[in-house]
């Protein structure tokens, strides 16, 4: 599910059927099974648990592959501050769980490059929704 606001500002949110932890676990699976680089997992909820604050589930993958991404980085630089890919997932105030990622196409514009390299980000899609369904 995304909403206006949100492709708007070149973010896609989809509703996951699972955790926030079963959300990122799962994603990472497929990654790291198709030979995607995962480079770190953020844990924000359990940051500010340590420093005595509270949070909502809430993690950050991020993930990438140099061979997709390098043609982006080699046509402009400043895709450097998109990449590599991240995923967010977070439980609402509802007990819901979202993903969040820059949507391919969004990035291609943002930075200037030419339509067909979205097409180096798009088969990560597929995987973002996969991680979010039963």
């Amino acid at each position: 599910m995304s909403t206006a606001a949100d492709t708007d500002r070149g973010v896609i949110r989809i509703q996951s059927q699972h955790t926030v932890a079963v959300t990122i676990d799962r994603l990472e699976s497929q990654l790291k099974q198709r030979g995607i680089l995962v480079f770190a997992r953020i844990d924000f909820g359990a940051d500010a648990a340590r420093i005595g604050l509270t949070l909502r589930p809430e993690q950050l993958l991020i993930f990438g592959n140099p061979k997709a991404g390098t043609p982006l980085l080699q046509a402009a630089a400043s895709a450097g501050l998109d990449l590599p890919f991240k995923a967010l997932a977070w439980e609402d105030a509802e007990g819901r769980t979202w993903v969040a990622y820059n949507d391919p196409q969004y990035l291609v514009h943002r930075h200037g490059l030419a339509s067909n390299l979205s097409a180096q980000l798009a088969p990560l899609v597929p995987l973002l929704e996969a991680a979010a369904q039963l």
